[in-house]
Parts: structure tokens; sequence; C-alpha cells
């Protein structure tokens, strides 16, 4: 059963970068950016996988906590240093310590709905946020 799409222009022009590595995830997201405006969409399923100047390549990232065991919590903090928007998109519940960590960054917990991951995505690049819900 196909579920209804926004398709909005919230992310209109944006170039994002996706960090998830279940592969089924990651193209559905892929898909909401893209129904929502976003003019580039890349999926990286592991950090091995990113270039070495990828955060001045995006303008935005939606980043999974654990890539394959890994934390990406490394390379969010050069997000964060690099002043790159981004969010966290994931079944990692220990909210206290991303909090601690990343004050203000936005945490949009598995399962999540399209609304949910695009607002929480628009509000961290500062963007109006979309109504309704998906």
């Amino acid at each position: 059963m196909e579920r209804p799409r926004i398709l909005s222009d919230i992310l209109k022009d944006l170039k994002i970068l996706i960090l998830e590595d279940e592969f089924l995830i990651a193209m559905d997201v892929e898909q909401i950016c893209r129904d929502n405006g976003a003019s580039v969409v890349k999926v990286v399923r592991s950090l091995n996988e990113l270039e070495p100047n990828a955060i001045h390549d995006f303008d935005a990232a939606i980043v999974d906590v654990m890539l394959g065991g890994v934390t990406t919590l490394d390379f969010a903090a050069s997000l964060r240093d690099a002043n790159r928007p981004f969010l966290f998109a994931s079944g990692y519940t220990d909210n206290a310590e991303l909090a601690t960590k990343f004050p203000g960054v936005a945490l949009v917990t598995k399962p999540y709905s399209e609304t949910e991951l695009v607002n929480a995505l628009a509000r961290a690049c500062d963007r109006s946020v979309a109504s309704g819900s998906a």
C-alpha cells in the first residue's frame, strides 16, 4: 500500500546528505527529500563511503547514530563544527547523551513520519515547517 506524499517545496534546492545503513529506509528518506524539493540527495551507508570534503558538499544532513555498528557521533561533531545543519534520524534512544553532546540538534526516532522528518530538517535549515501529517 502506497502512502500519501506531502509533495511540498520546503526543502527546495537543498543538497542533502543521508547517512543510513538500512537500505529500505534510505530509499524512503531519499524519496521524501526529493518529493519535498531537494535538488541533490546522496545516501551513504557507511562512514567509509564519505568523501573527504563531504561536509562542505551538502547544505544539510540526516544522520543515523549507528551505521553498521559504528557510531557517527564524530562525523556529527564535524557537521556541528562546520555549522552545517543536521538532525539525527535513528532508532538510537539515548536522548540524554545526544542532548548533552548536541544541544539543539533534533532527534527523530524510528519509526518516524514523513511530516516529522521533513519538519525537523526544515527547522534545522531555518525554513518554515509544512502543515498536515503523513
